[in-house]
């Protein structure tokens, strides 16, 4: 995409797209667990509980929860059988509608999520890199909008960075879009919740409004900085954010482009070496908190799946 998010209309919303209550395997209530959320800052929150018949098939109903100041999209996470390495799909599905219906006998994780895109959802690949996805996996997942390329609770296993899965992809000419979470549980052992999340470009709250702005991937994702902007201009990319030590330019051709220096607001690299693919940005500040833009693609010889 080259349609960036920071001149779009509007402002951007923080939220969650990875998140359980105790209607699955989480600690927390729904409404505890929106609580949280909201007091750490964030405008919204995805409940994703896992969908799966040991919980009731639950598909959360957190629109009691909303408020003028914070809302919910529902969701859940998905499973069926199977991946190369493991014994069942896990498929973030946010924008589900209620009554959405359990995976039929036989139904594969690639069908499940085709059928949940069908119904409205914005449909991510949860944690690859901690779920052992393999290529073909991910090929398989054909109606993915996006990969979760950083998830704070596969991050304890130390595999909670899914982007050589998502470069390779994009490499191969598929256009996903990338997401954090934190995949929070709030239970003792895990690391916090509150951890990492996206800010999504729109023009209000509205549930609706932030789902097709995810669909259209107007949005970046952050562990700790901000994206002010991200411009291309003659060849060169300008980023403006919050002070950081390194801005990094990389994408499908091996090597980056890089700046350093103590508390960076704002610099202009040369896109060059990816003028025939795509590029994407990321940003450290001084704490190991980063933020992603979504990939940049800057050949016209790929083709953009749909958006709905």
């Amino acid at each position: 995409m080259t349609d960036l998010p920071f001149a779009q209309p509007g402002r951007f919303w923080r939220g969650n797209l990875h998140t359980h209550s105790d209607q699955s395997d989480g600690a927390l209530s729904p409404e505890e667990t929106a609580r949280r959320y909201q007091a750490a800052g964030y405008d919204f929150v995805a409940v994703t509980d896992h969908f799966r018949g040991e919980y009731g098939f639950p598909l959360t109903d957190t629109r009691p929860l909303r408020s003028p100041e914070f809302t919910t999209l529902l969701g859940a996470e998905l499973h069926a059988p199977r991946t190369e390495a493991g014994p069942s799909w896990h498929i973030v599905a946010v924008g589900l509608p209620l009554g959405f219906p359990p995976p039929a006998p036989g139904e594969s994780g690639p069908q499940l999520a085709r059928r949940a895109r069908d119904a409205g959802a914005f449909i991510g690949m949860a944690h690859p890199s901690a779920s052992l996805l393999s290529t073909a996996d991910a090929e398989s997942l054909e109606a993915a909008h996006a990969v979760e390329v950083h998830n704070s609770l596969a991050a304890r296993e130390d595999r909670g960075d899914s982007w050589h899965l998502t470069d390779v992809m994009l490499n191969r000419g598929h256009r996903l879009l990338a997401y954090a979470a934190d995949d929070a549980h709030f239970q003792s052992q895990d690391p916090p919740g509150c951890t990492a999340w996206v800010q999504v470009r729109a023009r209000s709250l509205d549930p609706d409004q932030l789902l097709a702005a995810l669909k259209a991937g107007h949005y970046y994702s952050s562990t700790g900085p901000e994206l002010h902007d991200i411009r291309l201009a003659d060849g060169k990319v300008t980023v403006r954010c919050s002070p950081v030590r390194k801005v990094l330019v990389t994408g499908g051709a091996p090597g980056a482009q890089v700046a350093q220096g103590k508390d960076l607001t704002e610099c202009t690299l040369p896109l060059e070496m990816f003028r025939n693919g795509y590029c994407r940005i990321t940003v450290e500040d001084a704490a190991g908190g980063r933020a992603w833009s979504n990939p940049i693609h800057l050949a016209s010889s790929a083709t953009a799946p749909a958006a709905a």
